[in-house]
């Protein structure tokens, strides 16, 4: 290879990552817009073994006032049956998340809800959910304080 033509390589190659450093070294005015890129989303796992995680995006959903968590349901993960007090409004972001109703437990009883759906648990209503075989992940909406009330239920045979 000539000269000439290291040299050709070095410019083209040069011309295609200077506009990527340049779209870099934007900073953004935190005044009028803050983010976090997804390695700075912080996971927590409020039960230790829950096979769910949560980041809170917005708000605190354990005080009163508007909130924004994203769950992540781990495969193979399903909450009990339980209601919370007030509507939830949820987008599924990622995979397929499983929604059951009642106070039976059986997860051949659920309805897939993939990617782009939208969903409503209505405050004070008995429902449960989770992921079967891939990863689902939640944007979750409401209104706190967002607590849980267990419920008894039957396990499915």
């Amino acid at each position: 290879m000539t000269a000439a033509a290291c040299l050709r390589i070095i410019f083209s190659v040069l011309s295609l990552c200077l506009p990527l450093a340049a779209a870099q070294a934007v900073e953004l005015n935190p005044a009028a817009v803050i983010y976090q890129l997804p390695d700075q989303i912080k996971w927590q796992d409020p039960l230790g073994t829950s096979g769910a995680k949560n980041a809170v995006l917005m708000g605190d959903p354990n005080k009163p006032g508007p909130y924004i968590v994203m769950v992540k349901w781990l495969p193979g993960n399903f909450s009990r049956p339980h209601f919370h007090p007030n509507d939830r409004f949820i987008t599924v972001i990622k995979g397929v998340w499983w929604v059951g109703t009642g106070t039976k437990f059986d997860i051949s009883q659920t309805v897939p809800m993939p990617a782009g759906s939208f969903v409503t648990h209505f405050g004070k209503q008995i429902h449960w959910d989770g992921a079967k075989d891939e990863e689902a992940v939640l944007i979750i909406t409401g209104e706190g304080p967002a607590t849980t009330t267990r419920v008894p239920f039957e396990e499915a045979k």
